[in-house]
C-alpha cells in the first residue's frame, strides 16, 4: 500500500496516476513512497531501505516531475550527495515519464 499525503496543490487526478503506476514498480516494491505536491512539482519520497543514501533508513526523496508548460512534463532524480534534482527527460505525457521511474533498471530514482 502506498501512503497517500495530502494535497495541496493543484491536480488529484495527477497525484493518484502516479500513486497507481508507482505500485507496478521493480525496484522496492516493499516500501510505501509519498507523492506530494511541493514547490510547483510532484515529488516522490520514499524509506531508503537499501541504506546507500540514508545509514538509517530515513525518508529520501526519489523523484520529482513538473508540468511548466501545457504540452511538456520534465522529469527530475534527487542527486543526494550534492542535494541537486538533475533533469532526466522530458515528454508531452507523464505516462512517458513514470515508466522511467517504475523501470529504474540503470537505479537512477531508486538508489
Amino acid at each position: 500500500m502506498i501512503r497517500q499525503a495530502s494535497v495541496t496543490g493543484p491536480g488529484e487526478l495527477v497525484r493518484r496516476r502516479i500513486l497507481r503506476q508507482l505500485e507496478g514498480r521493480s525496484r522496492y516494491r516493499y516500501v510505501q513512497p509519498e507523492v506530494a505536491w511541493r514547490d510547483e512539482g510532484w515529488q516522490i519520497s520514499s524509506p531508503c531501505c537499501s541504506r546507500n543514501v540514508d545509514p538509517q533508513g530515513g525518508v529520501i526523496d526519489i523523484a520529482r516531475f513538473e508540468h511548466p508548460e501545457p504540452d511538456v512534463w520534465r522529469l527530475y532524480a534527487r542527486d543526494h550527495v550534492a542535494g541537486l534534482w538533475l533533469w532526466q527527460a522530458s515528454a508531452a505525457r507523464i505516462d512517458e515519464l513514470l515508466a522511467l521511474v517504475v523501470d529504474d533498471a540503470e537505479r537512477i530514482f531508486w538508489p
